[in-house]
């Protein structure tokens, strides 16, 4: 049996606080790169050398480009994780958030809200006009 509309209401409710106690979010993440630099006397273009790396770097989308950032400390990289963390947190929430309010509209009870103008409007026949 569908949830009354009190319940889904008491439910939207407490998603709305739980968004609203959020910390510090963004969208992105954090991905690994490895390779060899420029320098052709550097320990990394000897042979089975693997390279420089990983390094951890934050990767996200602002006005349609990627933007990467190093992280310049072990700090900032934590804090990074933090925020995507809690940005995914924040996509949960508001898919849960869209979905109860689609099962509020459709739970919530036609009410009449016509004006007594729009009661007066003659309605629209129902059966076709034949073409002359």
């Amino acid at each position: 049996m569908p949830d009354s509309l009190p319940e889904l209401e008491r439910r939207r409710a407490d998603l709305l606080a739980q968004i609203s106690r959020l910390a510090d979010f963004r969208p992105g993440s954090i991905t690994s790169t490895q390779g060899r630099c420029g320098n052709p006397n550097c320990h990394c273009h000897k042979p089975g050398e693997p390279g420089h790396g990983p390094n951890l770097r934050l990767t996200y989308k602002l006005d349609g480009k990627t933007i990467t950032e190093s992280f310049a400390t072990p700090a900032a990289q934590r804090k990074a994780e933090r925020e995507v963390a809690e940005f995914a947190h924040y996509r949960e929430l508001s898919r849960a958030f869209i979905e109860v309010n689609a099962q509020i509209c459709r739970a919530r009870p036609v009410e009449d809200t016509l004006s007594p103008e729009e009661k007066k409007r003659p309605k629209r026949s129902a059966t076709k006009s034949r073409a002359k």
